[in-house]
């Protein structure tokens, strides 16, 4: 492991190529907020999938990726003085250190629960008018409900225990199962939507990612289906031409091979 001086000269280095590409890199002179934007949203996911990989090489090399794009934001900025990457890094610091007053102040908290909920309250006083303020517009629906749920929970908005959210689960499944017998497609896809959110819901309360979950599940599905297209193709068939019963005896063997 690097030393902290180690840390700080290789963060400096960084700083320096950033510096030296944007003046003399034709592509890197032409980028702006707008061109990066749908770079850093790539690597961010890449970041993901090395993560739930477990892939701590990978890891190391998306973080350096973003780390890039943070300081290549911080460059354009700097060079309308708008802001550079010391702002960037004493602002994030500064209310680090203002969310924290349990560590950096005489606040007493007991659990990570207390913690969370006084993080909500010091950004209502930082002038947000509502605590969904800082779940952003963009987000995949999943994501986002979870973090809506997350944080409305911070300030105590909230079921009391898991039991509680699985009977609204069942609630919103029964109610979803009446317009799917009455035909009404509107309200089947609004009843549909319920479902999803009451059981990221109770995802939470039993220490689940939905999103974590889902994209292995995905990734276990594509590692079996895969398996099954290449041992059709092993014994010269195509998926097409066979039946479901044919395709499931693959599908079963994928399973043993994958568990």
């Amino acid at each position: 492991m690097n030393t902290r001086e180690q840390q700080l000269q290789a963060f400096g280095r960084l700083l320096d190529v950033m510096d030296e590409l944007r003046s003399k890199c034709p592509w890197d002179q032409k980028q702006t907020f707008q061109s990066l934007r749908h770079l850093t949203i790539e690597e961010t996911y890449e970041l993901g999938d090395a993560i739930l990989n477990n892939d701590f090489e990978e890891i190391k090399k998306e973080l350096g990726d973003l780390l890039l794009h943070i300081v290549f934001y911080a460059k354009i900025g700097s060079e309308t003085n708008s802001f550079d990457i010391g702002d960037v890094t004493t602002a994030i610091t500064e209310k680090l250190i203002y969310r924290h007053p349990h560590i950096y102040g005489d606040v007493q908290v007991k659990d990570e629960e207390e913690v969370k909920q006084n993080w909500e309250k010091l950004k209502l006083k930082e002038g947000k008018t509502s605590v969904l303020e800082g779940v952003p517009k963009g987000l995949p629906a999943m994501v986002k409900a979870n973090r809506i749920q997350d944080k409305v929970a911070g300030v105590g908005f909230d079921w009391e225990k898991p039991e509680q959210v699985w009977e609204k689960v069942q609630e919103e499944l029964s109610e979803l199962n009446t317009e799917i017998e009455k035909g009404n497609t509107a309200k089947i896809e609004a009843e549909f939507g319920d479902v999803l959110f009451s059981m990221i819901n109770y995802a939470r309360f039993i220490k689940v990612d939905p999103e974590n979950a889902l994209e292995r599940t995905n990734k276990k599905f594509i590692n079996r289906f895969q398996y099954l297209e290449a041992e059709a193709n092993k014994v010269g068939k195509s998926l097409q031409n066979m039946s479901l019963e044919e395709m499931d005896v693959f599908w079963n063997a994928s399973k043993k091979f994958y568990k």
